[in-house]
């Protein structure tokens, strides 16, 4: 999946609050560069840590805090 498509996908997740995305990414980006395993198929050795972050939230292995529900 094209990146941009990813992002389109994370942003709906995040029902449409660039600053919820962005701040769920930028922390799941920082475990990534911890140590922490991917939730989706992807290589931190070949990909950013950002982009890998994006996926997971797009695909759902990672949800985002302070969404309501509903």
């Amino acid at each position: 999946m094209r990146l941009e498509k990813t992002a389109a996908k994370a942003l709906e997740k995040a029902k449409y609050n660039r600053y919820l995305l962005s701040a769920a990414v930028s922390k799941r980006a920082n475990e990534l560069a911890a140590g922490a395993a991917p939730l989706v198929e992807m290589d931190p050795k070949k990909f950013k840590y950002t982009d890998i972050a994006i996926r997971e939230i797009a695909e759902g292995a990672v949800k985002i805090e302070g969404l309501e529900e509903g």
